[in-house]
């Protein structure tokens, strides 16, 4: 069946450029099934073919994100471009980070009633909310590195936390804002460079590990991944920069303990009362044990992206991926 897709893109995150380089090729996969598609940057409005063309033709994501000032500039003209949508069967989000991953968008959609992608707007912000997500991961059963909220002193981080920490925003993606703390001198600069990029900012415990991934289609936990970072973190420059890091799927691990994990994951996207699809981030202590960090509920769909290789693995190729999620949203909303 063709159904008239509207893809939205951009935003006014730090993850914009990601969401850019996101949206064009899930609006190209989307088409080449035949679906009549248009392309919205949240900011600038409906798409021309010369800039789709050179959204793909160019290098959308750089190795740093853009600047905050910009984004800040950026939000009046996305309230326009919201209010005059293109009608479409479905709205596939291809945002990340900010009111578009937060659950603000999604209860905005709601209103509208037509079906959108990914999850609602409370699994939004509660996702989004890393101090909450982890109350819930811990309600679940699925373990989480231990944490404190700024502000916070030296001995309060020593005595609980121990060194090295992670300070990062609360509510951000893609690690921006993000540092690991080895000295405790260092722990307040990071907590300055992290509160530029939201108002809460968490302090949590390192673990030093391997760096797995699980995504989840609908109620199936796709295989695991591996991520080898050049970095000593997976942080933006790796996750989006060719080269920068080796992701392996499936991941070399055990039959039991890939099958613990994808529990966990499954257990952490109830938790958050996830729908659609997301992606849930582990570490994987030297002891064998698993701590959960994070849930994207809109992760990366570019061509580095974890999501995409997952689904790669599972024999599910970018455009059947694509087309799955699409029909998640309609069954949601009881869609055919």
């Amino acid at each position: 069946m063709t159904l008239r897709i509207a893809v939205l893109m951009g935003g006014t995150s730090a993850e914009r450029d990601v969401s850019l380089a996101s949206g064009i090729r899930i609006t190209e996969a989307l088409r080449s099934l035949g679906h009549e598609v248009v392309a919205v940057d949240t900011v600038a409005g409906v798409l021309t073919p010369a800039e789709e063309q050179h959204l793909l033709a160019g290098s959308v994501v750089k190795t740093a994100p853009p600047d905050s000032k910009a984004l800040v500039r950026m939000n009046a003209a996305m309230q326009g471009t919201l209010k005059s949508l293109p009608k479409a069967d479905v709205l596939f989000l291809a945002l990340h980070g900010g009111q578009g991953e937060d659950g603000t968008l999604q209860a905005l959609l709601d209103l509208t009633g037509v079906p959108y992608t990914g999850s609602g707007h409370l699994a939004s912000a509660l996702a989004m909310d890393k101090d909450l997500a982890k109350h819930l991961f811990r309600a679940a059963g699925v373990p989480t590195p231990d944490w404190l909220m700024a502000p916070v002193t030296v001995d309060e981080v020593r005595s609980t936390l121990g060194f090295p920490v992670i300070v990062k925003p609360s509510k951000q993606g893609s690690t921006v804002g993000l540092s690991i703390v080895k000295q405790p001198e260092e722990l307040q600069a990071a907590i300055d460079e992290a509160f530029l990029h939201d108002d809460e900012v968490m302090i949590e415990r390192f673990i030093a590990g391997r760096e797995l991934t699980v995504g989840i289609l609908g109620d199936v936990a796709l295989p695991v991944g591996e991520i080898i970072a050049k970095h000593e973190i997976y942080d933006y420059e790796c996750k989006y920069t060719p080269g920068m890091a080796v992701e392996e799927f499936p991941a070399k691990l055990s039959d039991e303990e890939t099958r613990e994990l994808q529990d966990l994951a499954r257990r952490a996207f109830v938790a958050l009362k996830l729908r659609g699809y997301a992606r849930i981030d582990f570490r994987m202590a030297a002891d064998g044990l698993f701590y959960c960090l994070e849930a994207n509920t809109l992760p990366g769909m570019t061509q580095t992206s974890l999501i995409p290789q997952a689904a790669a693995a599972a024999g599910i190729s970018f455009k059947e991926l694509c087309n799955r999620i699409v029909q998640l949203a309609l069954e949601q909303r009881g869609g055919k």
